[in-house]
């Protein structure tokens, strides 16, 4: 099949896009609110964008408490989503209004970062402390705005748990982080293999 997105519809049962790009890692993004209350909720149109320094990106369709959040504190934190908090996780995506706390709500213990003000899950082994590097609103080709933001942050901390630390590199595996896989499906990365690059070879 092939259909133009602009201008055709699918035909399929359900909006194929979601589940075209797949596994897509999840940003569990951490925030406060001016008046001093966390937000915590799930994107997973989220990713790294740069190694030396460290970037991320996250994408909200519409503005929600997050972005509310980090636009004016300019701070946010990232924790990795894994298998052992994944209820907790889908938990945090519940539409709650912008005065709870959902770390409360989902009964998750709060634990301070180094370089921003913004609490991190106490219980995910990777944090990623940012600081608002710029907002980025996208507009179609014909330069109608599409209601979709993009929210980059600078990496300016990093908190890893010495449990996934195993002969100095981080056990994946052991992790088990979430992806998403589109519609309402999730994967667990539970089984890993390595590839070593190969090398140019003259002619």
């Amino acid at each position: 099949m092939f259909y133009d997105p602009r201008s055709e519809p699918h035909g399929l049962a359900r909006n194929p896009w979601t589940a075209l790009v797949v596994p897509r890692p999840i940003g569990w993004i951490s925030s406060l609110s001016p008046s001093g209350v966390a937000n915590l909720a799930p994107y997973s149109y989220f990713n790294a964008i740069s190694a030396a320094p460290p970037f991320v990106m996250f994408s909200s369709s519409g503005r929600k408490d997050s972005q509310e959040n980090i636009e004016t504190t300019g701070e946010f934190v990232v924790n990795m989503a894994v298998a052992d908090l994944k209820e907790q996780v889908n938990q945090s995506s519940a539409p709650y209004e912008a005065d709870v706390d959902e770390f409360e709500r989902t009964g998750l213990a709060k634990a301070s970062c180094r370089n921003v003000s913004v609490p991190r899950v106490a219980a995910s082994p990777v944090a990623l402390e940012c600081i608002l590097n710029k907002v980025v609103s996208l507009t179609a080709r014909d330069g109608k705005p599409v209601g979709s933001e993009v929210i980059i942050g600078e990496v300016v901390g990093i908190y890893i748990s010495d449990d996934v630390i195993v002969d100095g590199i981080l056990d994946t595996q052991g992790m088990r982080p979430l992806a998403r896989l589109g519609y309402m499906d999730f994967s667990i990365t539970e089984e890993t293999f390595r590839m070593e690059r190969p090398v140019s070879k003259g002619e």
